[in-house]
C-alpha cells in the first residue's frame, strides 16, 4: 500500500463520520462500501442519516442540519473505494467552507444512500 494524500483524505472521512456518529464507523463503512450501486438498499443505503447520528445529541435543526449533511457527503466522498476518485484535501476544505443552501428535503428523510451517491464535488 502506498501512503499518500489519498490515504490522508480517507482517514479524514473516517474521522468525520466518527465525530458525527459518536463512535467508530467501521461496520457502517464496511456495509456501505460493499454496495456497488444505489439499488442495493439491503446493505444499509436506506438507513436514515438521523439514525446514525450520535444519539446523545439533539437532532440538528435548520442551519446545523445543512452542515451535518454537507459534512456527511464530504466524508463519504473521502471514503471512495477507488483512491483516485477521492477528493483532495484542498477540495474538501473548499467544500466545507462554502456557504450552505437550505436543505432541499426534510432532514429526517435523508438516507445514507442519497449522501453516498451524490457527487459533492461537482458544484
Amino acid at each position: 500500500m502506498e501512503v499518500n494524500e489519498k490515504c490522508d483524505v480517507y482517514g479524514f472521512g473516517v474521522l468525520t463520520l466518527e465525530v458525527i456518529m459518536g463512535e467508530h464507523p467501521g461496520d457502517l463503512i464496511s456495509s456501505l462500501l460493499l454496495s456497488s450501486s444505489p439499488s442495493l438498499s439491503s446493505t444499509g443505503l436506506g438507513i436514515l442519516l438521523k439514525d446514525v447520528l450520535d444519539q446523545r445529541l439533539p437532532t440538528p435543526s435548520n442551519h446545523v442540519a445543512g452542515q451535518v449533511v454537507v459534512a456527511a457527503k464530504v466524508a463519504f466522498a473521502c471514503l471512495n473505494a477507488r483512491p483516485l476518485s477521492r477528493p483532495t484535501m484542498e477540495q474538501v476544505a473548499r467544500k466545507l467552507s462554502k456557504p450552505r443552501p437550505s436543505l432541499p428535503i426534510q432532514f429526517d428523510l435523508i438516507t445514507l444512500g442519497e449522501l453516498l451517491y451524490t457527487n459533492s464535488f461537482t458544484s
